[in-house]
């Protein structure tokens, strides 16, 4: 599986590594993932989902089912 959001879709970014001489080394900035297991009270069920760790915490603020609506996921094939 790759390494991307389920809901928010971060996934990794290219960047430099800048040394101190000034020398530029290609350099991939993975996305904080992590596997979660996340409480859906309208399908009242668990769902595991790999979320970065800024989504874990928006859907504290917004709720699952708002956040899975706005990606377009459909949570039941969770």
């Amino acid at each position: 599986m790759s390494r991307i959001c389920q809901l928010t879709g971060k996934k990794a970014n290219n960047g430099f590594a800048v040394s101190h001489s000034h020398r530029r080394t290609h350099k991939l900035q993975e996305a904080n993932l992590q596997w979660k297991r996340v409480w859906w009270p309208q399908g009242k069920r668990w769902v595991r989902l790999r979320l970065s760790t800024k989504a874990i915490k928006t859907i504290e603020q917004k709720g699952l089912q708002a956040m899975a609506k706005e990606a377009g996921i459909d949570l039941n094939k969770f």
